[in-house]
């Protein structure tokens, strides 16, 4: 395959699953201020903490209103992040590649993408902000549904499960971190309504809180909950998950070459540190410090990417 189709189907459905984990976060951040208004931050602001971009943020708005980091974080041509920016990024790469793709697949992502140039701040007043990105995760479904049913289980497909894979590993540890370090409540709400709210909000975001059910039970453990999103072979929105996948791929692109791959061996030694965690030994020993590893480790393992696939010679 040649390395710039690669990199165009890397990033064209690593930039589409970022917009989707943007649209759940930003629904379910709504759902929970109506239930639980904070204390003590600005209400929208856990969305740039996730993202780590509240640096870039008061570099454009004065504060984090509402009005300004939905702007900011789903229509702000100025941001390169913004869920519109990241669609736009998604179908000019699948637009290069067209003909390698589905008929179906190409129409509902370019569908997508001419809706969301058509999106004004007037789309969080009517339908209302809860209604909009309810829709535009549905969209998302639609898409992955129709990629999986009509593509080919080859290298191309390998390539685009490596940039969504990669992408989703990266947003669960931003989330369970920006939960446990950012938003963490007073010592004395830890274990709380509003403590359990939020880790339910998390437990939404990656639509895990029935499947977290299905295991567990209604009540709500940190540990649990870490588990699920972490360490669980089967969730599809676990960490753990998402690496086995990337690096099953991985090793697929790499079958018959004569040499080892390094983006592999990164994969297979971060999916080996995962599979061998358990989630009372990670909290006690820092889950913000696993997080920031499990960040820095798919970091490692995109630049990898990079540089032996995607990098033009």
């Amino acid at each position: 395959m040649l390395r710039r189709i690669a990199d165009h189907l890397f990033w064209a459905f690593r930039n589409l699953e970022r917009a989707e984990w943007r649209a759940r976060l930003a629904q379910v951040n709504y759902q929970l201020l109506i239930e639980t208004p904070p204390r003590n931050l600005p209400p929208w602001e856990p969305l740039l903490a996730i993202f780590n971009e509240r640096e870039e943020f008061l570099a454009l708005y004065a504060a984090p209103d509402e009005a300004s980091v939905l702007n900011f974080f789903t229509l702000d041509s100025r941001n390169p992040n913004s869920i519109r920016n990241c669609i736009n990024v998604a179908r000019n790469n699948a637009r290069a590649l067209r003909h390698d793709l589905s008929s179906e697949l190409w129409l509902d992502l370019n569908t997508l993408y001419l809706a969301a140039q058509q999106w004004t701040p007037e789309v969080f007043r009517s339908p209302g902000v809860f209604a909009f990105f309810a829709e535009l995760k549905d969209s998302f479904y639609r898409i992955a549904g129709i990629r999986q049913s009509t593509l080919p289980r080859d290298l191309a497909y390998d390539f685009m499960e490596i940039g969504m894979m990669l992408e989703r590993a990266e947003d669960v540890s931003r989330m369970l971190d920006a939960k446990y370090h950012f938003l963490l409540p007073r010592l004395e709400d830890v274990g709380g309504a509003v403590d359990l709210l939020q880790w339910t909000a998390v437990l939404r975001s990656a639509s895990g809180l029935e499947a977290y059910r299905k295991r567990f039970g209604s009540a709500i453990a940190v540990s649990n909950v870490v588990e699920i999103l972490l360490f669980d072979e089967s969730f599809p929105r676990s960490v753990r998950y998402s690496i086995e996948r990337i690096e099953t791929s991985l090793r697929r692109i790499a079958a018959g070459a004569p040499e080892k791959s390094p983006a592999a061996a990164a994969a297979g030694k971060l999916l080996e540190e995962i599979r061998t965690g358990r989630p009372a030994e990670i909290i006690q020993g820092g889950l913000h410090q696993f997080m920031l590893h499990i960040q820095d480790s798919c970091a490692e393992i995109s630049d990898l990417v990079f540089q032996e696939y995607l990098k033009a010679v």
